[in-house]
Parts: C-alpha cells; structure tokens; sequence
C-alpha cells in the first residue's frame, strides 16, 4: 500500500513539472513573439521615417547615420545564441553580400564611366534604334525673349522649376528642400578677380569624343580643340584659365573609359593644389544622341550647337545616397548650373537644354563651382561647336563676374 502511494505521488509530481514546463514554454512564445511583432512594427516605422528622411533631407540622413542594431537585429543576434549553425549559416551570407555589394560598386563605376546619354533636344532618353528626324533649327539671339517665366515666385514653386528647367533620370530623385530656388540662387558664384592666378580650369574626362567633321587623330577637331577654343575666349576676356588636354579614356593605345573619371580625378586633383586660386572647374564633354538627331539653333546668323548642363546626385532612386561617390558640394553644383541656365535663358533662349540630373558623381566633388557641360552631339559641326562657346563664354562671364 504504501509503494503504491510513494509512486502515485511521484506520479503527481511528474504533471506537475510538465504544467509548470508548458506553462513556461507558452509564457517564452508569447514574449518572443511580442518582441518580433514589435521589432517589425519598428522596423517598419524605422523605415518609412529614414526614406521620408531621405529623399527630402538627404544630407541629414547621411549624418544621422549610425552603426547601432535595431531591435529587430538584436532579437536576431540574441536567437544565435541558442542556434549557432544559423548564426554561421547568416555569416556566410554576409559574406556572399560583401562580394555582391563589391561587384556593384564596380558596375555602378563603370556605368558612370561609359555614360553617353543618348538623349533628344528636349533631354528626353531615346533609343538607338529610334532614328530622329528633325534637326531643331530655332532663331535666337540677344534680342530674343524667352517665353518662360524666370520670376523667383514661380521658381520657388517646386513642380514648375522642375518641369521646366529639368529633366531627372529614372536613375535618380529629387525633392523640393534640395531643389530650393531662394537656396540655390542665394549661393554667390562670383569669383574673386582681385587675387592673382588662373581661376578656370577645362579639362576632359572623355576626351576622344569628336563631331560629324572631325578629322580622325587631330585633336584641334575633337572635344578637346573645343576646349582650347573656349579657354582662349576666357583668357581674352581676363579669366585666366588653364585647359588640362590630358587623356583618361584611353588605356594601353584603346578607348576604355571604365576608369575614366578616376584617371581624371588624378591628375586634375594636383593641378587645382598647385594652383589654389581657380575657383571653376569645368568638365567639357559632347554629348551622344540618335544620328538623326542635330542640336543646333541659330545665334546672331550663326548655327550654334545646343548645350546641356549635366548634374549627379550621388544617389541611387532604388539604395538612396551612394556612400562611395559622396560629394559635398552637390548644392553648390545645383546652384552654379541653374544659374548658368538661367542666365542662358535670359541671354540666348533656346541654346541651353534642361539640366540633366543622374545618380552618380561625375567628379563635380572636384570644386563648389564645379560644371558639367555636355556642348552638342556627334552630329555637330566642329564650327557649330566653336559658335557655341563664344556663347558659353558670355554665359559665364555673365554668372561669376561682378
């Protein structure tokens, strides 16, 4: 009798442990499960607030950035402790991430590098096998009225500045508190002529591109002899201004442009220390277009090439800002090329197409008042491309002097 009572007590006992175990086990998946629902109730708010941060206050969401784990990381890195095989297997991912990530540096580089726009006159993509027809011939001149409205109260209105003064690639974005007219029109790109030295600099990131009647391995007809031409107008006018005529497109007697701006930031980099008072740095390019496509208009009698001010954002529509392209000076860029744009309005309705805003960095990092400037197509004339720098010339002498 009394074994059999010793073993029903110890019967007893045993439910007894089992209710307090499954009372205990069922109080952990409540709590896991609290803490994973509000862990992705966090991330979920976390992100939304960082992309609403991103697109209209990038700046200050690259400084907010921080290395601290979100909740839901930290739940994660706590279930490693009691699975190890997973926190491995998590690991070795990462790893596949790194060279992943590390291949697309190396795309997104390359894509910065062989950039031809391929775009019509109004700045929209087109396709290559799409042939386009018109040759876009307009009068313009000093005298010439632009039909848009420049007035500061409709430049401060965010749609209309866009529209008609940009156009944005799908690579890209921008919102109203970086495209600010009272900012960027605000920001002075005068230089100071008082203080003795060369104040421009021309150089050519891309420097074999050529035009309908270049003379094949003369570079007084290419890109560069442009440059020249331009460089001899601001020096006549008392910029003293220096043209970089080196080659970063070619490598080993081939054209590859894969390291273009890289070779380009090398060697003008040493160029702007040696010479501290150049204020302007300017990376002259043709642009690439259907060939059925001719920018031209015509200025004071003269068929003058069309010209496109070019911008990068250093940022990315689908990742936001691209880190390893960060630039400082983006606001300033923003500013010196509506300015020029706007001047070009004023001056010479027409001539200048919408600025061009893409995803990368361009070296514009080089300098505040740092321009792209994309001057007509292949389907230009080396003298239509001459015409148009006596424009660009008046422009900007318009732009940075007092």
């Amino acid at each position: 009798m009394a074994d059999r009572f010793r073993i029903l007590e110890k019967e007893r006992e045993r439910k007894k442990r089992m209710i307090r175990f499954l009372f205990f086990f069922l109080a952990m998946i409540c709590l896991i499960s609290e803490g994973m629902w509000s862990a992705r109730m966090y991330g979920f708010q976390t992100h939304i607030f960082s992309g609403a941060e991103e697109m209209y206050m990038p700046r200050l969401a690259y400084l907010n950035r921080s290395p601290q784990k979100t909740v839901h990381e930290f739940f994660i890195e706590q279930s490693y402790l009691f699975l190890p095989t997973a926190g491995y297997a998590m690991e070795h991912r990462r790893e596949e991430f790194t060279a992943e990530d590390q291949e697309t540096v190396a795309q997104i580089l390359e894509a910065q590098a062989n950039d031809e726009n391929c775009i019509d006159e109004n700045g929209n993509l087109i396709s290559k096998e799409s042939p386009e027809t018109a040759q876009n011939v307009q009068p313009s001149g000093e005298t010439s009225l632009s039909s848009v409205d420049m007035s500061i109260e409709r430049l401060r209105d965010f749609d209309y500045l866009l529209s008609n003064f940009y156009t944005v690639d799908s690579s890209t974005m921008i919102g109203p508190e970086q495209l600010n007219a009272d900012d960027l029109l605000g920001r002075s790109m005068k230089i100071n002529k008082k203080e003795d030295g060369p104040k421009v600099l021309i150089f050519h990131t891309h420097s074999q591109e050529e035009f309908v009647d270049s003379i094949p391995g003369d570079p007084a007809t290419s890109i560069v002899g442009i440059g020249e031409y331009l460089t001899e107008l601001l020096n006549k006018r008392g910029i003293k201004t220096i043209h970089d005529t080196g080659v970063y497109d070619i490598i080993n007697g081939q054209l590859d442009r894969s390291n273009a701006y890289e070779n380009a930031e090398a060697s003008v980099r040493p160029i702007l220390e040696a010479n501290p008072t150049i204020e302007v740095a300017i990376d002259l390019h043709r642009d690439g277009v259907a060939e059925g496509t001719h920018l031209v208009t015509e200025i004071n009698g003269k068929p003058t090439a069309k010209i496109m001010y070019f911008n990068g954002l250093s940022r990315s529509r689908t990742n936001g800002d691209i880190d390893y392209l960060y630039n400082p000076y983006i606001q300033d860029n923003l500013a010196f090329s509506l300015q020029m744009q706007l001047a070009s309005e004023r001056m010479y309705p027409g001539f200048a197409r919408h600025i061009y805003l893409r995803a990368y960095r361009y070296n514009l990092h080089l300098l505040p008042k740092s321009l792209l400037i994309e001057a007509g197509a292949q389907t230009n004339t080396v003298e239509e491309m001459k015409n148009a720098m006596e424009v660009v010339a008046d422009t900007l002498c318009e732009v940075i002097l007092e």
